[in-house]
């Protein structure tokens, strides 16, 4: 008898890949332009450019931007591949029962009958280390969601800390992998600059040995080709690093008397954002399928399928 793992019976929209170690959203059509556009700009740029620059013995160029070009190309593929922090669904019937049942009021019928249960309120109330949170209930995995946790439409799935889905990566950015997205949107945009510098700087150069702008230009195409590529992708890129460089530090600092999950100060903030724990994943996708136990959604409570003498554990960190 075949062993079944946790991702073959996934109820999101989600595909995988290599037995389950790889996840991305249902369309990954984006996510191929953007790796290849990189592949293919990158080539131009180290098969002409750089090899130029070896040969006048600048060597460190083509170094340097191969070191960037491989830290790019993982960032992306980690943003892509790993589980963004998606939360589980109430796993069984009797799971989403019993916490419809636990929240909503009870309605006697005036006629003789058993009674009925509403269904749930939409948010609830909970205190956390002498701090209020705001949890809302989704009706499509029937769970009440975390602060900072929205129901993805794209991928079907309440994903922890979501920030966006991003069509570029095939996958959601939330609480797992929205490092690795920032150091993605980041280093892209330096590659973005020191790949078009270099190509500007290699028809300069030649245009000074050739004395004619015109014969150079008509000699290394391709050093305009890639000028002009880098040129029309650095604005987005530019803007995208940018806004997630101030969502981590400016927007923090506006509302530090209020917001929970300010660290103190700039520095605090990123390094919460970049070096902060590497949280696990809470599918458990790698998984045999287990009828004996049921995943809560906000931890993984150990709980029989048939016990509803135990409530959920809604307690989890104040921070993302």
């Amino acid at each position: 008898m075949k062993i079944k793992r946790n991702y073959e019976e996934f109820e999101g929209k989600n595909k995988f890949y290599c037995n389950g170690f790889i996840i991305m959203s249902s369309s990954n059509c984006a996510f191929l332009i953007t790796f290849s556009s990189i592949i293919f700009t990158s080539t131009l740029f180290f098969y002409h450019d750089a090899r130029y620059f070896c040969e006048k013995s600048f060597i460190a160029i083509p170094i340097v931007g191969g070191w960037l070009f491989m830290f790019v190309i993982v960032m992306l593929l980690w943003t892509s591949f790993s589980d963004p922090g998606i939360i589980p669904r109430a796993e069984s019937t009797d799971e989403a029962m019993y916490i419809e049942k636990t929240f909503a009021p009870v309605i006697v019928p005036s006629e003789p009958g058993p009674p009925v249960y509403v269904p749930p309120q939409r948010q609830l109330d909970v205190t956390i280390e002498g701090k209020k949170f705001l949890f809302k209930y989704c009706f499509i995995c029937k769970i009440f969601r975390p602060p900072r946790t929205t129901h993805c439409s794209i991928c079907d799935n309440c994903v922890e800390c979501f920030d966006h889905h991003c069509k570029m990566v095939g996958n959601c950015i939330g609480k797992r992998n929205y490092r690795y997205f920032y150091l993605f949107a980041v280093s892209l945009f330096f590659l973005c600059i020191y790949v078009f510098v270099g190509a500007v700087t290699h028809l300069v150069l030649r245009c000074i040995e050739m004395k004619s702008f015109l014969e150079a230009l008509d000699e290394n195409p391709t050093s305009a080709i890639v000028a002009f590529i880098c040129f029309i992708t650095f604005w987005p890129i530019a803007a995208l690093a940018g806004f997630h460089s101030y969502s981590i530090t400016g927007l923090m600092i506006s509302s530090r008397g209020e917001n929970p999950y300010y660290a103190g100060s700039v520095f605090y903030n990123c390094f919460k954002v970049i070096c902060g724990p590497a949280y696990p994943s809470l599918i458990r996708r790698r998984e045999t399928v287990s009828n004996l136990l049921v995943y809560a959604s906000y931890g993984a409570i150990q709980l029989p399928a048939n016990d509803t003498s135990k409530a959920p554990n809604l307690s989890l960190p104040t921070s993302c």
